[in-house]
């Protein structure tokens, strides 16, 4: 069996909801596929299988639409000329048919047409009809063509609701034209401009939410920007500049001073700073040295240096943040598969209602019966299109995953979006996320002697250790100017410390139960400091020699400088905030207190971090688990939304729903915002075209008619129409403009 993998699709001939739901429910009956989402406002279709390209686009070309695979850049780039010509033809047509249909409107307005002959053959009208076929055909053929191919396989549409009711309305206009005595007199109105208006409107309506569309992906669009065409490769000691697509892993690469980095690789000689800020959201650049990481399309500062490339391609780290963005992008939350289930059966429902009408108006209303019943009938048709409902959460999830990737947050898939700003409880694992997850000396007490000797001694001793408190030793020693000298007799003690000699002095380093194993006591004063210490979570280490205590240094792995305002900022939102963490419960307690959080759960084994928070929302929480590290994987997954922070591991960050690319937890709460932006414009967009649909329908039904006398035009019913696409769209646009709160001046506190 092939391997599962992940296809998308563009797609050309969707209109409305009930186009999605067809396509949807096409591409999911191919053999392999195991989920596929359609995408309205992107006409695009992510499919999760093992399904191959070629049936995939055979199944959507059996509904009646064209589909192309999108596989690189190129490929995006090609649908998005596609649109721009579709944009542009869109116009073409609008302007045709409003050419035509304009000048007939006023003119029939203020009687300048000559009267139906009230018993013959009309010629100007016949003529006239037949010249408002060809321009429905030209500027609507889209819309009965896609009908055309609907009535045969029985699948209706928005191209069903605009052919029936511009189709009927010609169709009626015609009859009279040629046979008006088969009418009665006061039924005899000509509907041409009408049909040839509702096309115009409609066309226009679909162009402008096409170009509102199209800012949506500009998020994309300065993702994919960032990859650079060409590449500097060094051979043989000459530089050549070569196509991005020739680099290989290990070529030698060249950077020169304000270039953007092309491919992720690691820097093999000299220096500079590197922003990073496209990647991260952070402004300040970072110092980039030999042994140090470099990403595509980040930008090189004032300095040059030469790097090996270690990730081309798909592979680079660019490459899958566009990957990520776009398949979130083109992803649902639950919200938008249930407006899916009621387009699916909304046309049809609609098809009903408008025949409905037709019979009631026919045989209770007033004269001329049939006109009345056409008008009604075909104003329904033309008013009820689902077009806004199915733009309504697409839109609004494009925009907002666009809007997370400029801060750094890539959110896999619009169920994490929408869950987000759900959330009642954060879980914050401690290392790595509240604090740096790196330990380092804090405190240096020399008891006898100075403070350097203690030092040179303690990381002399230290240097054959891989211990993390060693390396904290070893840097603060290098930080002071002090080299640590040879030691014999190493041997490191499980769980206490290590024992060696230094410059002929036996010495012992290790925890004050390691002291008190070895018969050295410690005084008072000094356990006194040594509580003091463990109350501010920091780990004393004590150097001993020959029985007698030397000094101690304190190790801890300090906080990061955010984490206090990220935790404070959390609970200003409603949100209760957990700190999880292995740590023993007098150190948790000890940097829960610093930090102001409200729960503690403190010496948890990795493996059980994952039932912590299944007994959270056992609690009937909605949790959110932050993490950084393999041992948060599970509890990643396991959570209702998992953030990784971006610093971690990538077995992290495949578990996690939002990836962090900064190292912060404010990015928790930016995300949170983003969220709950999102979704509030989710809901303004559905209420929107719920309420649309709900007055318009029984509106052009006719309903008022009996107490005001008010019939809608079937021409208004088409501006509607195509102006409620319009404003969702341009809702959708304004996240655009949201600032999260991170990114707005603080009040001190």
């Amino acid at each position: 069996m092939r391997d599962a993998k992940i296809i998308r699709l563009a797609i050309d001939g969707m209109h409305c909801a009930g186009c999605v739901a067809k396509v949807e429910a096409a591409l999911n009956s191919v053999a392999g596929v195991t989920h596929a989402s359609v995408n309205l406002a992107q006409r695009t279709a992510l499919v999760e299988g093992t399904a191959h390209a070629s049936d995939l686009i055979a199944a959507v070309e059996a509904t009646g639409r064209t589909a192309s695979e999108i596989r690189t850049a190129a490929d995006e780039t090609a649908r998005e000329a596609a649109e721009q010509l579709r944009f542009k033809q869109l116009i073409r047509q609008f302007v045709v048919a409003a050419a035509v249909g304009a000048p007939l409107f006023v003119a029939g307005m203020s009687g300048w047409l000559p009267q139906l002959a009230s018993e013959s053959f009309n010629t100007f009208w016949f003529i006239l009809g037949l010249l408002t076929l060809a321009v429905m055909l030209y500027s609507g053929r889209h819309y009965y063509i896609g009908a055309a191919r609907g009535f045969r396989r029985l699948q209706f549409d928005m191209d069903t609701l605009i052919a029936t009711g511009t189709g009927a309305a010609w169709l009626y206009s015609m009859i009279i034209s040629l046979w008006p005595a088969s009418v009665p007199e006061m039924g005899r109105h000509i509907y041409f401009e009408a049909a040839l208006i509702i096309i115009a409107l409609i066309n226009l309506g679909q162009a402008l939410e096409m170009r509102a569309r199209g800012k949506t992906s500009e998020a994309i669009r300065r993702l994919i920007g960032l990859t650079p065409k060409t590449a500097r490769i060094v051979r043989d000691g000459e530089e050549i500049d070569v196509a991005i697509e020739m680099v290989q892993i290990g070529d030698m690469l060249r950077v020169r001073p304000g270039e953007r980095i092309s491919v992720d690789g690691v820097v093999a000689d000299g220096h500079s700073l590197v922003d990073e800020s496209m990647l991260t959201g952070e402004p300040m650049p970072v110092m980039k040295e030999a042994g140090d990481e470099v990403v595509g399309g980040t930008i090189n500062g004032h300095g040059s240096f030469l790097f090996r490339a270690t990730r081309v391609g798909a592979d680079t780290v660019l490459a899958q943040i566009v990957a990520m963005v776009q398949q979130a992008q083109s992803s649902k939350p639950g919200i938008g598969r249930v407006v899916d289930r009621v387009a699916a059966v909304f046309v049809p429902t609609v098809l009903v209602i408008a025949a409905i009408t037709f019979l009631i108006w026919f045989y209770a209303g007033p004269e001329p019966q049939i006109s009345y019943a056409l008008v009604t009938a075909m104003t329904v048709l033309i008013i009820a299109c689902p077009c806004a409902l199915g733009l309504a959460t697409p839109m609004s999830i494009m925009v907002g995953v666009g809007k997370a990737a400029e801060h750094g947050i890539l959110i896999r898939n619009g169920e994490a979006l929408e869950q987000a700003g759900r959330l009642t409880t954060i879980v914050l694992d401690k290392t790595g996320t509240l604090t740096i997850g790196k330990p380092v000396v804090t405190d240096c007490i020399a008891l006898h002697g100075s403070r350097k000797e203690l030092l040179y001694l303690a990381a002399s001793l230290e240097s054959g250790s891989e211990h993390p408190l060693a390396a904290a030793i070893l840097a603060a020693a290098a930080e002071e100017g002090v080299e640590s000298g040879n030691v014999g007799g190493f041997k490191a003690i499980p769980g206490l410390g290590v024992e060696g000699v230094v410059d002929g002095r036996r010495l012992l380093l290790g925890s004050l139960r390691l002291m008190e194993e070895q018969g050295i006591e410690a005084e008072v004063e000094i356990r006194q400091q040594l509580a003091g210490l463990a109350e501010k979570a920091r780990t004393p280490v004590l150097l001993a020699e020959n029985g007698k205590l030397l000094g101690l240094l304190a190790v801890a792995d300090p906080v990061r400088s955010d984490s206090r305002e990220a935790v404070r900022r959390l609970k200003e939102k409603g949100l209760r905030v957990v700190m999880l963490t292995g740590d023993s419960r007098e150190t948790a307690n000890a940097i829960a207190e610093e930090l102001g959080v409200d729960d503690v759960i403190s010496e948890v084994m990795p493996a059980d971090k994952d039932s912590k928070i299944a007994d959270l929302q056992r609690g009937g929480e909605v949790v959110g688990m932050v993490g950084d590290g393999i041992n948060d994987a599970a509890a990643l997954a396991r959570a209702d939304v998992g953030f990784a922070i971006g610093a971690g591991t990538d077995i992290a960050m495949e578990s996690a729903d939002v990836t962090l690319m900064r190292s912060t937890p404010l990015s928790v709460i930016t995300a949170i915002e983003i969220s709950r932006a999102t979704m509030a414009n989710i809901r303004q967009n559905l209420v929107g075209a719920f309420i649309y649909n709900m007055l318009g329908i029984p509106v052009a039904a006719g309903v008022l008619f009996p107490f005001m006398g008010l019939l809608l035009n079937p021409m208004i019913a088409g501006a509607a129409m195509a102006l409620s696409s319009f404003t969702v769209v341009s809702n959708a646009n304004r996240l655009r403009l949201f600032t999260p709160e991170s990114d707005r001046p603080q009040r001190n506190h």
